[in-house]
């Protein structure tokens, strides 16, 4: 039954949302239920009572973020540690994983917060007031995410889906795109990756896809070198997804980007998550509200941790996607933590806690996996040859017409803190992709380009909108 309804599904959309931990978004999504969905299936989730050693000595336990909490959508209030070495001492408390490896113990996260917090409060704007270690520790309830958490509800929530890799942000969506991040495990000086992807192979097969930033070019265009020449037409802004979901022009596979900085709607620590939550509201409606809505398959997730607790220890049951030198010593057999993932459609029941049976867990690349048992496509890399798809999840023959979001207010923020000056790392590194566009400041023979200083994220993302509107004025030459 699985194959056959997957069949039924021609459009399968994407979100991926920045740097949280299942447990800090989705954690207590069925607490006062005994961790049971109201189709009586179990959630690995809090019960609340959950603690680690404390940054000063002690015990920090978790604690509910409520509507009614100081800022309660921009904790914790500063960016936790991110990357291999910091994601390392928060599951093993040493920067470099044992030899041999021990199954990890999820007990350092507070005092890798409250390094990170050391030196991040020398930074103007990168530490809200009051802002303590002991922070990390905060976890979302539904109410404060009613947004999220009814979607989680009342469609089904995987509680054992992993980032595919203990790292950071680019790995990630590399082996979201690519299923392998070539090596590497580190932001810094790896923002483009070019392995072949997603979205060549189902052009290759005949299939359509698009990548939709959200009020500014994708970093996807840049950072997956296979897409970055491609027909302009395949990118666009939300306010061209929103128009192709009504008109029902929608590609095969479709993938979204929020907006990027501190003013953004990525969910990025410390950044405000009522925004995401309008975001999550808008993509949601888009879609169902479209007439393609009986043949879409939503699926909502993060890139990483993002040095958000979580309680459960990642499997050490990854494949090695390819024969790349693992940068740092990783060998690729190590998932990331669990992130929040959501799967929507009206062939799914409500309450439904969606996980695999086998050895091997969800990761990224289960959707790439996805997508090619749908369309009869190729694996990229060992990586998404062994991953599970999510084609099991579909369960009702007759799509369903109630909305659990009917009724639901999205929530919004009181004050917002002052953010740092200058863009944000994500920012810069669109940025900086965009200025490897081969878009030269010179007419005639030769090419030129320096790219600016920026003062501020506006600044940088008004920069990449005019490289690329000159770029693709380039490629519609090109491809007329």
């Amino acid at each position: 039954m699985a194959a056959t309804l997957l069949q039924s599904i021609n459009h399968i959309v994407v979100v991926m949302l920045e740097n949280r931990s299942f447990d800090h978004m989705l954690g207590f999504l069925y607490a006062d239920h005994g961790n049971v969905s109201p189709s009586g299936q179990p959630l690995e989730g809090l019960k609340g009572t959950e603690a680690i050693p404390g940054a000063k000595g002690g015990q920090v336990k978790v604690f509910r973020i409520l509507p009614t909490s100081p800022h309660p959508y921009f904790m914790p209030g500063a960016d936790p540690g991110e990357g291999y070495l910091n994601t390392n001492w928060q599951l093993f408390g040493a920067e470099q994983a044992p030899v041999p490896l021990v199954p990890a113990t999820n007990q350092g996260f507070v005092t890798n917060f409250g390094s990170t917090l050391a030196w991040e409060s020398k930074q103007p704007g990168y530490v809200m007031p009051g802002t303590t270690a002991s922070q990390i520790m905060g976890m979302y309830v539904p109410q404060t995410l009613p947004i999220l958490s009814n979607l989680a509800s009342g469609y089904a929530v995987c509680d054992h889906w992993y980032a595919s890799v203990p790292t950071e942000t680019f790995p990630n969506r590399a082996f979201m795109a690519m299923a392998t991040s070539q090596g590497f495990v580190q932001d810094e000086g790896r923002n483009v990756y070019t392995a072949p992807s997603i979205y060549t192979l189902l052009a290759k097969s005949g299939k359509t896809w698009s990548v939709f930033g959200y009020d500014a070019p994708p970093l996807s265009r840049g950072s997956v070198a296979d897409i970055t020449s491609a027909p302009p037409g395949n990118f666009g802004l939300f306010t061209d997804f929103q128009a192709a979901a009504q008109a029902g022009t929608l590609a095969n596979y479709v993938f979204l980007e929020p907006s990027w900085g501190a003013s953004g709607n990525s969910q990025h620590p410390n950044y405000d998550v009522s925004k995401g939550e309008q975001f999550l509201h808008d993509v949601y409606y888009a879609l169902r509200n479209s007439p393609l809505w009986q043949q879409t398959l939503l699926i909502i997730t993060y890139d990483e941790h993002g040095g958000c607790y979580d309680h459960v220890a990642p499997p050490e049951t990854a494949v090695a996607p390819d024969n790349s030198v693992g940068e740092l010593g990783f060998d690729f057999k190590r998932f990331g933590l669990r992130v929040p993932t959501v799967l929507i459609s009206p062939l799914i029941a409500a309450g439904t806690v969606y996980r695999t049976a086998g050895s091997t867990p969800f990761d990224h690349t289960s959707i790439l996996a996805t997508v090619e048992k749908r369309f009869g496509l190729s694996s990229l890399t060992k990586r998404d040859a062994a991953a599970p798809n999510v084609g099991g999840v579909l369960t009702l023959a007759q799509a369903r017409q109630d909305d659990p979001l009917s009724g639901i207010k999205v929530p919004s923020s009181t004050a917002a803190p002052k953010p740092p000056p200058g863009p944000d790392h994500l920012q810069q590194a669109l940025a900086e992709s965009a200025a490897l566009l081969p878009v030269s400041d010179t007419a005639g023979p030769g090419y030129h380009h320096e790219m600016p200083k920026f003062h501020t994220g506006q600044d940088a993302m008004n920069y990449v909108r005019a490289r690329y509107l000159a770029y693709d004025k380039k490629l519609r030459r090109q491809f007329s």
